[in-house]
């Protein structure tokens, strides 16, 4: 196990900071979405139940392999973030695509 530096307590708190922030607008436009002001499709509240239990299974199991090889804590939040950001990541990519649903007539 290697001498953990600055930069790597940076990195972990960069990665951190952005999953949060990537929940924060899937909720936004998930919300907006539920008010009919944001394109999603019938399934998203089926996915967005779903997808949480893969990805905390592929976290669980990250953490395990990561602890299991010998890593430290950093090593192994960074293990378990990995599969989090990546389904918030894709979240927000998808649901900024779809965009504001057009409203006829509006103001």
């Amino acid at each position: 196990m290697r001498l953990l530096t600055p930069v790597d307590y940076w990195r972990g708190a960069v990665m951190l900071g952005a999953m949060v922030a990537e929940a924060q607008m899937v909720i936004a436009m998930r919300m907006l979405g539920g008010a009919g002001f944001w394109n999603v499709d019938g399934f998203e509240n089926i996915r967005m139940v779903a997808e949480k239990a893969g990805a905390f299974v592929e976290a669980g199991h990250a953490a395990s392999a990561a602890l299991w090889s010998g890593h430290g804590p950093a090593a192994t939040s960074f293990a378990v973030l990995k599969p989090i950001r990546k389904r918030t990541r894709s979240n927000v990519r998808r649901l900024s695509r779809r965009g504001p649903k057009a409203r006829v007539g509006a103001y």
